[in-house]
């Protein structure tokens, strides 16, 4: 969104002459000039918690990679199967990556099949912000899938902004690291007249991933080397952009695909270093979203899109009869989404949405369900927005069918769920502001829950989650010294009910509703600007959570009011910058306490805390139209060994180089 800002300036001379009787005024016209900037959204003045990092904070802090941009944020919690080509997985306050919904350009991206979105495959070389909403957004004109979840990691990628004198960008980039990381990469843009514009992304990514690593067996200590680590990726990208005018609104058409084929290194075993389960995967989409605003008090937008998603696992291994084991899943996705919003008064708005999704799982297995699914969301919302004053309300109603080939299904799902959110400025001369909200939410089982061999189980309720939110938020300057800050304090309580689990049976294990989950925390987040010349600025930032989570299913296990596993009591990140003319230098520390990697708190259970440690340099040159960037970096600095997932060492120290051209 361009806030365009159009200054008529008129310049007076009144000359008065000793020699005349009358005055002369004489006026001379400036030309109009125009002022063209991207507008900031506020965090502070959002009713549910809000984190974003933008394009310009992503290169001063040197990140390179998503899930590197996503930890910077608080009460997020990436599950990291180790090394480059490790799969990574979002959860927010301790709701599990089922409940995060990941969109892409305002599209939810879905799984129908694990209901996790693995956010190694996509990248922030073309990406314009990154943010991340905990609860029920203020923004109300959206899909109503996105209303459908606890939180939502929303990625917005560039849009080509040209020079007056300009009809095309071209932008080439080259990175090269630790472990035999090579990514070329390409991004085209094209101007198509007045109103329309496409552009093409492109890149490629290989890399062997064989990082040493200690492996400790009592007081034995050897240093070996991760095997069956490596990754191989392509990625293509097509946007075209049209503008039909200002009553024919604006349309939208990315096409992407994305293929991999990488090893799965497995747990580390003390005496077992074979490695052969291999993983392909095939994901594409096409999604066309139209947006128009028809009168000053309506608008409406529509999205469509076809999704195909095609995954091979092969594990070469005796235990098997035929010595190995294949599984194929193909999925395929048909959605669309229509919306009208209405603001009868400038302080209130309304919007109804209704989506609809049908889903299909294919695969190879003998017998299995081939399960299709049909989903109907709509939701209604209602936003009050004055200075002083947010308040929003939602009611989102799910409509559930799924059918099979083989075997039972479930029953239909029906349910509303409630959102309520505020946010109050109480002192008109002070940016003090509270915020409150309420959202009842939930997940329906997947098609793994559901059908996955003899784990499946269709007889399976949805997973339901209650959040509730209090806290308080200021932004501003303070004299001189600091000409941004920006801090927010929240503390949180959320209760997941009917949690799906995997429990033993008499023969096999089986996908159960038995689980009750309890989880209170905090989060804090601070950043500030402070400029210390005329040349060099300071930038600050951090956050810290603590979460209490605990398992309160039985009163009798011996893992009541344990901390349920992967959650960390407390973890936290920080960041200093500098931007100078000779050279941009950022640090970045992340810090995690320990974790338990299964539901009993016991020792042989815990996974270590750890901190890591990340220095980058950058600097940009420009030459007339054309622009050079050079950046590298150190990843893990002080060599710290440490496990997200236990048994999935991660890699120690690394480097990474990038040269970037812009024309």
């Amino acid at each position: 969104m361009c806030i365009i800002v159009t200054c008529l300036v008129s310049f007076t001379v009144v000359s008065a002459q000793q020699n005349l009787s009358t005055d002369t005024v004489k006026l001379r016209h400036l030309p109009d000039v125009e002022v063209v900037t991207q507008s900031r959204v506020s965090v502070t003045r959002q009713a549910t918690p809000l984190q974003l990092l933008d394009s310009k904070n992503i290169k001063r802090l040197g990140i390179q990679d998503l899930s590197e941009a996503v930890r910077r944020f608080s009460g997020v919690t990436v599950k990291d199967y180790g090394g480059i080509g490790g799969l990574k997985t979002v959860s927010i306050r301790s709701l599990g990556a089922h409940h995060t919904a990941v969109s892409y350009d305002g599209v939810s991206i879905s799984d129908a099949q694990s209901g996790q979105v693995d956010i190694s495959r996509f990248t922030l070389d073309n990406v314009d912000m990154v943010s991340l909403t905990m609860g029920q957004s203020d923004d109300i004109f959206q899909t109503a899938r996105i209303y459908a979840s606890a939180g939502a990691l929303n990625i917005k990628t560039r849009k080509p902004r040209f020079a007056d004198d300009k009809s095309y960008l071209l932008s080439v980039k080259i990175k090269g690291g630790s472990f035999g990381l090579v990514e070329p990469v390409l991004s085209y843009s094209q101007k198509l007249g007045n109103r329309w514009s496409a552009s093409v992304y492109a890149d490629y990514m290989r890399a062997d991933g064989k990082y040493p690593y200690t492996l400790v067996n009592g007081t034995v200590k050897t240093r070996e080397k991760r095997i069956n680590s490596d990754i191989e990726t392509v990625r293509l990208e097509g946007n075209l952009y049209g503008d039909f005018g200002s009553k024919g609104g604006i349309l939208e058409t990315k096409f992407y695909t994305f293929h991999s084929e990488r090893g799965l290194p497995g747990a580390v075993n003390f005496y077992n270093k074979t490695a052969m389960e291999r993983l392909w995967n095939d994901n594409s989409f096409i999604q066309t979203r139209y947006k128009n605003q028809l009168t000053e008090k309506f608008a409406v937008q529509a999205v469509a899109k076809y999704a195909y998603a095609y995954s091979r696992y092969k594990d070469v291994n005796d235990k098997y009869a035929a010595g190995f084991q294949e599984d194929r899943n193909t999925q395929y996705e048909y959605y669309g989404s229509a919306g009208i919003l209405y603001l009868p008064f400038h302080s209130l708005s309304a919007s109804l949405t209704t989506d609809y999704a049908h889903t299909q799982l294919d695969n190879n297995f003998i017998n299995a369900a081939q399960p299709r699914r049909n989903t109907s969301l709509t939701a209604f919302a209602v936003r009050y927005k004055r200075s002083s004053l947010t308040a929003t309300a939602s009611l989102l109603g799910t409509y559930i069918s799924d059918e099979v080939e083989n075997g039972d299904r479930p029953a239909d799902r029906k349910r509303l769920s409630p959102a309520i959110s505020l946010s109050w400025q109480p002192f008109r001369d002070n940016a003090l502001r509270v915020r409150v909200s309420y959202k009842d939410i939930f997940r329906v089982p997947t098609f793994t829950d559901l059908y996955y061999l003899r784990m499946g189980n269709t007889d399976l309720k949805p997973e339901k989650a209650k959040q509730y939110n209090a806290g308080l938020t200021w932004s501003g300057e303070i004299g001189e010294v600091i000409r941004y800050l920006s801090l927010s304090v929240d503390g949180y309580y959320n209760k997941v009910e009917d949690k799906i689990v995997a429990l033993p049976t008499l023969y096999i294990w089986r996908m159960m509703n038995m689980g009750e989950v309890e989880i209170k925390g905090t989060d804090v987040n601070l950043s500030m600007e402070i400029p210390l010349s005329g040349k060099v600025n300071m930038m600050l930032s951090g956050n810290y959570t603590y979460q209490y989570a605990i398992d309160i299913t039985n009163p009798d296990a011996k893992n009541y009011k344990h901390q349920i596993p992967y959650t960390p009591r407390h973890t936290g990140n920080g960041s200093v910058a500098f931007e100078t003319p000779w050279v941009n230098v950022s640090y970045l520390l992340t810090a995690v306490g320990e974790r338990y990697a299964l539901p009993q708190n016991i020792k042989e259970n815990r996974v270590d805390g750890y901190t890591e440690q990340s220095i980058s340099l950058n600097r940009t040159f420009d030459f007339k139209s054309v622009s050079l960037r050079l950046q590298g970096e150190i990843i893990n600095l002080a060599d710290t060994q440490y496990d997200v997932i236990q048994y999935y060492p991660m890699p120690g120290r690394s480097w990474r180089l990038s040269i970037a051209l812009n024309l």
